[in-house]
């Protein structure tokens, strides 16, 4: 069973950027919907963001318009850039697949390692 592997996260000061990455052969919105989720010490995990089998994106409405998913491919990576960051958005970040069918989820369902991302001065 192949699995997800996230990567890119950092500390970072109120204001600063990352770009997290989601690679794994097969993974790609050609055939399956990919999720960025996040989970703060102490909080439930949270969804933050999809790219979905029809190239739409979706976004929680906390990180609208400083976050954005894109993918590459040839890679088989998704990313997130993470702009405009905040300590609010210090947590730790997952991709896992939210749709395209069986194969999708058996390959790619599972939480990963997961990126930590912090964000402080």
């Amino acid at each position: 069973v192949q699995a997800q592997r996230e990567s890119g996260g950092g500390s970072v000061q109120p204001g600063g950027s990352l770009r997290l990455s989601c690679t794994a052969p097969g993974f790609t919105s050609d055939r399956c919907s990919v999720g960025w989720y996040r989970q703060a010490a102490g909080k439930q995990r949270e969804w933050v963001a999809s790219l979905n089998t029809d190239s739409s994106t979706t976004y929680r409405d906390s990180v609208k318009g400083r976050f954005t998913v894109s993918e590459d491919k040839a890679k088989d990576t998704t990313y997130l850039q993470m702009n405009s960051l905040n300590p609010e958005d210090t947590a730790m970040y997952y991709c896992k697949t939210v749709g395209g069918g069986a194969w999708c989820w058996s390959h790619f369902g599972e939480w990963g390692q997961g990126t930590q991302v912090t964000v402080s001065s």
